[in-house]
Formats: structure tokens, sequence, C-alpha cells
């Protein structure tokens, strides 16, 4: 960053004659001292000190230092524009390493002293802080300016960064803001014209002495040339002045490190996988922006460079040899590089010389096998928009049968409805006096504004109108969505982007106008606009676009607001995929999963889609004309049963505020959407079914009583028996919706027996599920509850399952019914089957407690159940248990208190003898059969079982003389085994 040598020869000093005249000078003498300022800016703006046959000796002293002190930057914004590059803190936060906000720290504490300017050339020190146990640090710091531009710097902290370091921010603020405080002298050329032989020796041999180590060579090498008179220094006329400034026909822009741009871009581009390349990236683009809106030349300097570097990105020449895409993150930089090209070459304010260079680069750049091609068809040849049949849960007659594919304008890769209404809305933005340009001037985002400004050579046009006008057209073209995910995805975006900036826009009466006849002429534009009648299965739907026409028309013309978003709400995709009452095979879901693979961001839409419906039920409150209006539609149009839901949620929150009366109207329509997405996920069993019935069931009964009801009597279309019964009924009939609801004692009852009904027809409908909550709900009435038991009786006849009816049973015992506990209790023992080795089978204890409480109630139902236990259960250890128990206490009502037997039933005796010999023959079968394949290592649990067997054949009067005989018979048998048969003679003898 090192200023240049020289800028322009100085030629020799003038005669007094010549200072007072010359034919462009500024003469000045005799003007008051504010013309005389104002002719010195004006001159420091537009060149530097002479014209091409001018010297600057020919102006008058006083012109000369005026000149001199207005040639430097006026304004802070650009010096803070070239130094807030690369850094990007969080968000409402304020990082103090951005330069500039260093730079005015160090100046605010004064850091800057030992400012001097020469002519065009202002150096002076800055004195930083050091960190914890360091020194002080001085830097030393040069800055060359020209025309208002700093045109070169240079400073001792060789921080090389895409712009200013913090201390040249320090040094252009102090001369900025404290300009007077600043030493002033002419450029050096004309201080030396001053001066006689005599001085201009004294000088040079001064300065030869100050720095003698660093300029003798250069010193005694000029000398030589100087001294030769053939010399090429000696051809010249006059010598260089680094501090004299340029001529006019010089180029004069500010100083911008190309050097540095392309380096720190291609480091950029080879970290592009990660988020803060692309974000720095995305910074150096809004710089470019920056540096256009305030046509700075730099700005398309600079674009060009990291084109260059873009261009050369590794990266592309392996994606074509491998075929493959870029990555979304390169195709966004890419997308933003051309955009930016766009705003370059549309600029006005380019001269034709510079946008013929950059078309032939852009020419250039385009041949090149690296260069990207953008994604998507956007040529005329693509697919084209085919109509619907019908239209062929009407073109015919107008004299057209097909129409060309239309290219897009939201969505393409130049984005020319984005470039052209940013560029309209630029020239009326309106710029406040207090416009924050600092980096710590305050987190909040200020609200852009904008003003009308009028369309030179069309009377009562504005820019601002037209750039509404361009977003509406651009918005509102049909047009088809382009193949890619990426290509979609952009189109999405682009959409966003332009409604964002027309929300910035403060409609007024001109602009609604604008609004009314964009919205009519969008409704009656035929097959060009997506807002049209005939509407075709490729269009890109308009919802985004209705949104924000809907919001802005609503307070100025509802008929329309509402015609032109009911109008928008088509989905023409899923239109013609399912018919009118069809619903998706997997509803919940987004269905393009399966069968629309291209549209990649169809879910995406559909959230739009209803997000437009809920706008309109939001805004339509109060009013059933558009309500029902808006609840046809959305039973047209949605046909996701999650958005459905999610509309009715939103319109029941909005009926039922919490400091007004509810809507009834609009709580109506929140029923019916509910009933409506009940009917269409009856068949899909999801997560989410059992919080969707909750939620119909309460809002029914923010409706009343009739509404709840007439859910439970028209249940089968709705729910399933579990939901009916268990969610519905249940819900509708606790003590919090009963008091909702302050029904009189009738009324109450009435709800009863509908909730009763409902319960007892799924009960019939899925005995399994439905039966016990059937039960429970019938409680309270007897008639309905004995028609519950009967229905689990005869479902028992019809298979219903041992673990249901054992669960009933248990039930029936807790309500203080033990017989009827013990005959569903026999039923489940009929259907139980335990084998021999299913000692932990799942129904163990259900078959505990039956035997528990057939012994409860005495020996007769004791004895009845016996026989099923044999049949069922063939666990010796299982029957060995139950045997246990029922001999360690007479059977009788011990539970109510009756009287007990004499005495505890003995094994040997009937009935429990028969379960005695049971017991036995199943330790007798089972041991063979764990013996058939046993290993050494199950021999200890073996000998075990055979322990807990000789506790049951001791139960018998002969059961020791059995057990022998049973051992006997085992030894010889497996007499093979004859570790097994050790351990068992050591154990049994």
């Amino acid at each position: 960053m090192d200023p240049p040598a020289a800028k322009r020869s100085r030629g020799c000093p003038a005669g007094p004659e010549e200072r007072d005249a010359g034919a462009g000078a500024v003469r000045c003498r005799g003007r008051p001292e504010a013309l005389l300022d104002l002719s010195a800016k004006r001159v420091a703006e537009s060149w530097a000190f002479e014209q091409v046959e001018e010297r600057f000796s020919r102006v008058p002293e006083p012109v000369q230092k005026r000149i001199v002190f207005w040639s430097f930057p006026r304004s802070e914004r650009e010096i803070c524009m070239y130094s807030s590059l690369g850094y990007q803190p969080p968000e409402g936060e304020h990082d103090a390493r951005v330069p500039f906000t260093r730079g005015l720290h160090l100046l605010q504490s004064g850091a800057v002293d030992r400012v001097l300017q020469v002519g065009f050339h202002l150096s002076g020190n800055v004195r930083e802080p050091g960190g914890p146990g360091e020194p002080e640090r001085l830097y030393h710091v040069s800055i060359s300016f020209d025309r208002c531009k700093i045109t070169s710097v240079s400073c001792g902290c060789d921080n090389r960064d895409l712009f200013y370091c913090a201390h040249v921010v320090a040094l252009s603020l102090h001369r900025i803001r404290h300009a007077h405080q600043v030493e002033l002298r002419l450029p050096i050329s004309e201080t030396l014209s001053q001066m006689n032989r005599d001085q201009l020796q004294k000088f040079v041999q001064y300065l030869i002495s100050a720095h003698h180590t660093e300029v003798l060579p250069t010193a005694q090498r000029l000398a030589d040339e100087i001294l030769l008179l053939g010399s090429e220094i000696n051809l010249v006329h006059g010598a260089p002045d680094p501090t004299a400034g340029a001529g006019i026909e010089d180029a004069n822009c500010w100083h911008l490190d190309e050097e540095q741009i392309q380096e720190q871009v291609k480091q950029l581009l080879s970290n592009g996988g990660y988020y803060g390349a692309s974000q720095q990236l995305r910074s150096m683009f809004c710089k470019v922006r920056e540096m256009l809106r305030m046509r700075d030349s730099n700005g398309a300097r600079m674009l060009i460079l990291m084109t260059e570097q873009f261009l050369q990105d590794p990266r592309l020449a392996l994606w074509r040899q491998q075929g493959a895409g870029m990555t979304d993150k390169c195709r966004q930089l890419w997308d933003e590089l051309g955009a930016l090209w766009v705003c370059v070459i549309l600029s006005p304010h380019c001269k034709p010389e510079e946008r013929t260079s950059w078309l032939q680069l852009l020419s250039k750049w385009d041949k090149l096998d690296v260069c990207p091609l953008e994604e998507g068809n956007y040529s005329f040849d693509g697919p084209s928009l085919q109509p619907t049949a019908a239209l062929i849960p009407e073109l015919l007659q107008k004299g057209s049968t097909c129409i060309t594919n239309m290219e897009g304008w939201v969505g393409h890769p130049l984005d020319p409805i984005g470039c052209l209404c940013r560029a309209l809305l630029e020239a009326c933005r309106l710029e406040e006096e207090t416009l924050a340009i600092y980096p710590d001037s305050g987190p909040e985002k200020r609200k852009v504004a904008y003003q009308h400004v009028p369309v030179p050579g069309s009377p009562g046009e504005s820019y601002l109108a037209m750039a509404l006008e361009v977003a509406l057209l651009g918005l509102g073209q049909q047009r088809a969505l382009p193949d890619g995910l990426y290509a979609q995805d952009k189109v999405v975006r682009n959409e966003e982007q332009l409604l964002a900036l027309l929300e910035e826009v403060e409609l007024d009466e001109r602009l609604v106008q604008v609004l009314r006849k964009q919205a009519g002429q969008l409704l009656e534009g035929g097959p060009f606009s997506g807002f049209g009648e005939v509407l075709f299965r490729e269009s890109v739907p308009m919802h985004t676009c209705a949104r924000y026409l809907f919001t802005a028309l609503l307070p100025h013309d509802p008929d329309l607001a509402y015609r032109l978003a009911l109008r928008a709400m088509r989905l023409p995709v899923l239109e013609t995929a399912f018919p009118a009452g069809e619903p998706p095979s997997n509803p919940l879901d987004s269905i393009m999963s399966n069968r629309f693979p291209r549209w990649f961001i169809l879910g995406h839409l559909e959230t739009r889609q209803c997000e437009l419906a809920s706008a309109m039920l939001t805004a339509a409150k109060g009013d059933p004309k558009w309500l029902h209006a808006v609840l046809g539609s959305i039973q047209q149009n949605i046909h996701s049963p999650a958005l459905l839901f999610k509309l009715a949620q939103d319109a029941c929150k909005t009926a039922t505020p919490a400091s007004a009366p509810p809507d009834t109207t609009l709580l109506g329509i929140a029923l019916e959407l509910g009933l409506q997405v009940m009917r269409m996920t009856l068949n899909t069993m999801t997560w989410r079914r059992r919080e969707m019935v909750r939620w119909l069931v309460s809002c029914a009964t923010e409706i009343g009583p009739q509404a709840l009801m007439n859910i439970m009597q028209n249940w089968y279309s709705l729910f399933t028996p579990v939901e009916a019964a268990t969610i519905v009924a249940v819900t509708g009939t606790t003590h919090a919706t009963l008091l909702r609801l302050q029904l009189d004692a009738a009324r109450r009852e009435e709800l009863w027996a509908c909730a009763r009904t409902l319960a007892l027809q799924c009960a019939m409908k899925d005995p399994q599920n439905c039966a016990l909550p059937a039960l429970t709900l019938c409680e309270k009435n007897q008639a309905a509850f004995e028609a519950a038991y009967q229905i689990v009786l005869d479902a028992a006849a019809g298979g219903l399952g041992h673990a249901h009816l054992f669960t009933v049973a248990r039930y029936m015992e807790h309500r203080g019914l033990p017989l009827r506990a013990y005959k569903l209790a026999t039923l489940a023992l009929a259907q139980l089957s335990i084998a021999f080795n299913q000692d932990s089978h799942p129904a163990v204890n259900d078959v505990l407690w039956a035997c528990s409480l057939s012994h409860s109630l005495g020996r007769h139902e004791l004895s009845a159940i016996v026989p099923l236990i044999i049949r069922s259960i063939h666990c010796a250890p299982m029957l060995s248990d139950i045997l246990r128990r029922w001999t360690l206490s007479a059977p009788g009502l011990g539970p109510l208190g009756a009287r007990r037997a004499a005495k505890p039933l003995g094994a040997d005796r009937a009935p429990l003898c028969q379960l005695l010999d049971a017991a036995v023959a199943a330790y007798i079968t089972t041991s063979h059969s764990r013996l058939t394949h046993i290993s050494p290592r199950h021999y200890s649990d073996f000998i075990e079982f055979l322990g807990k067997a000789r506790e049951t054949f001791l139960l018998a009067p002969d059961g020791h003389l059995q057990f022998a005989q049973f051992l006997e018979n085992l030894k010889q048998t497996y007499k093979g085994k004859k570790k097994l048969m050790l351990l068992v003679r050591e154990r049994f003898g």
C-alpha cells in the first residue's frame, strides 16, 4: 500500500506576472472568502491544480491553499465503506475488531498527533495501546489523495486487509473532523520554487544528512544523471512531485488493493464448504453493491477481480469432469455474482466505453469451458404448460388450444424483475439526515423510506409506482416451475426477496390505486396471468404473492382482496392428481414424495397455501359471507390433512378470544375443517390422530352440546372405535366438559345417554379394545352396564382373547362383582394354554389371580375351575404353586366376611386330588422332556427342578414311594448321563 514515488512532473517557477493571470486559472482577487472557498472546492472536486497548458504556480497562493484544503475527502461515509469489510459481528452486537470502529476509538482517545499535510499528501503518527504487559505501539501513516478521493495509503502496521486499517481510519477522520488543526503546506514543488540556489543547496544537503544511510546512493545516482547533459532526466521538463496531485487526464478513484482482493477471494473459495467463508463472500458482494450505489468506479473493478477468481476455482473443472452439479452454496454465490453484473451493465451512470469493455469481458468468460451454466430450463423449447382435462379429501370455447411456455421472470438466473425493481426503488430512496453509517451506531435496523420521484417525460408516473408495477407483473406471471431442486428453491427465494422489498414500501393513496389496477389486471389477465381463470398443471402457484396483495388491499377494497386471494388458492398439480372427494393414499405426509418427485418444493408451496388461507380466515372473522367462501375454497384446494388441521386450530383460536365472546360462525368453520381432517385420516393411523381427536372434542364443546352429540352420533365416519370410546365419549362427559357446557339435568342426561350409546356401539364393533371403556362409561346406568357386560360375554364366544377377558374380569372384581369376574375368568381360562416350559408366560399372574378368586368364592366355584386349570395349564411349577396356595386356607367368601369352611382342603381329597395328579404327571413329563436335550451346564438347574418335584410328590399319601420310583426310572433310563445321575444320587439318594 505504498504511495507512488511521484505524481506528475512539475515545471519551473513562474514569474510574478504569471501568478495573477493565466488562461484557465482560478482568478479570485477581490472575491469574498465564501466565493473563494466555493471556487476552490469546485476545482478540488473536478481536477487537481493544472490544466493542459497551465501550471499550479499560476494560481494565486490563497487559492492554492484552499484547493489543497478542499481536495481531501469531506465525507466519513466513504471512509467507513472502505474500512468496514471483512468482519461480520453477530446480529445486534458490535465487533471492536472492525477497522472503522477501532479507528474511531483511537481518534476519540487522542491517539493521533504530528499530522502534516503537504500538498496532496497527509502524514501523521497513531499511537495504539499495547496488550497486557506490552508497550505502546507507534505507527507512521501516509495518505495520498486526489479530487476528494484517497488514492493510496501506507501504514507501519503492515496489516494487509481488503481495505484500510484502523490507523488509516484514525488519521483520515482526524483530517475530516479537525481539518483546521492540521498544518497545511503547498506541494513541495511550490515551496522549492520560492528558494534561491543557496537555499536549495542547503535544503538538499540537510535532507541527505538526515537520511544519508537511506537516500545517499539514490542522491548520488540522480546527481550523476543531472550532470550528464544528454541523460534522460535532462530531457524532461520539470521534476516529479509526490505531493502535487494528478492531472485532469489521470485516473481518479479510491485506493483499492487488487492483489489483496484476489488473494482473499481465492482463500475464501478454497474454504467454500464453511459457513463463514460464504458469509464473507456475501459481505464482499454487499460492498460491491454499496460502491455501485455511491457510483464508485471501484465497484466494477472489485467485481471483475472477484469474477476472475471465481472462474479460477479448481472445483469448477472437477465438477465438469465428474458431470456433477455445484453445491447449493456455490450456486447461490454464482447467482449473486450474475445479479451484480446485471446491475453493473444496466447502470445508467456508466460510460459507453466502460459498458463495451465489460461486455467483452463477459463474452470472453462465457467462452471458457469451466464457466458454469444456469440450472433450470428457461428456453422456449422446454416442457409446455399442459391444461387440465376440465379446462381443455374451456380453452376450446375461448378459441385457444395451446399456450407456448413462457420464460419465468421470477427465478430467472439473472433476476431481471429483482434488478429492475431494486433499481427503481433505489431512485426513490429517501436519505435521512441521521443516516447511520457507523458500525457502532446501534443494533436497530433503520427503516428504509421512499418517496415518489417523477419519471421524466411521463406525466403522472413515478419510479416508486413503476417499481410496484414491475414487481407485481413478475410475481403474477403464469410460468412453469423449472426443473431441479435448486432452480425451484431459487423461485421461492426470489419471490420472498421481492415481497420483502415491497413490504418496506409504505402504501399511500397513489400506490393503493396502482395495487387495485394491477390486481384487476391480474384477475383478467387470461392464460398469461397466474391469477387468470385458466391455470395449468405445471404453473407456479400464486399463494405468496396473493397473501401480500390480500393484506395490502383489504383495508381499501375488501371485495377485490378476497376475489384475488380465493382465485390464488389453487394448486393445480394436486387438483389434477386427485379428483374431488378422493383422498390420497398417505394424507398426513406430503404426497409429493411418492407421486411428484419433480416438485421438490411442493411441501413448501402447500405451507404457503395454508398461510394464505389462514390470513383470509382471520380477516373474515365476523363476516359469514366471506367465511363460507373461504371454507369452500379450503375444502376444494387444500389436500394436506396436517395443514387443514392447522387451519382448524388457527380458526378456533381466532374465534375464541380471551376478552370477547366467541365467533360462532368461525367456530363452526373450525369444526367443519376438523371433521374433514378426521374423515381424511380415518384409515391412516398416525401419532397425531389422538391430538386431532382431542382437539375436535374441545372445539365441539366450545360450540355447544348439540355439536358434541352430533360427532358422537356420527362417529362411524370420523373415528375408530378405540378413539370414539376412549377419547370422544370419555372427554365429552368429564366434569370439566360438563361445567363448560353448563347443562341442566335433562340435557346432561341426554349427553350421557349419547355417550353410553356410542360406547356400546364401539364395544360391539371392537370388543377387544372397547369393552372395558364401555363398561366404565356405563357404570351409573344399570341397563347400559348389563348391555355392555352381555357384549363381553358374546365376544368371548366370538374370539375375544384371554388377556382382554382377564382385564375385564379384574375390573368386575374391583367393582364388587366377584361372580361376574369369576364367570369371565373361566371364559379366559378356557381359551388359555400354557405349555410345560412356559414358566414365565404373560398370563401367569392372571391365572393365579383367577385361582385366588375362585378359592375366595367357595368350594363349589373352586371345584368348577379345577378341570379348566388342568386342561389349560401344563407347566408343573405353576400347577404345584396353585395347589399349594389352595391348601393354605379353607375356601369361602373371605373378602366379604362370610364364614369359612371348617378346615383347609387336603391335597389328596377332591377336588384338589385331580390337580395333584396333574401336577405330578406334569413334573414327570417335563423331566423326561428336559433330559432329552440337556447339557452339562444345565445339570444344577435340573437338580433344583427335581427338588421342587419332590415337594409336590410328598403332598400325596404315598408320595415318598412315588418319587423314589420316579428317580429309579430316571436312573435306569438315563444311565448314560453318569455325571448327572451321580448328582441325583448325591442329592436324593
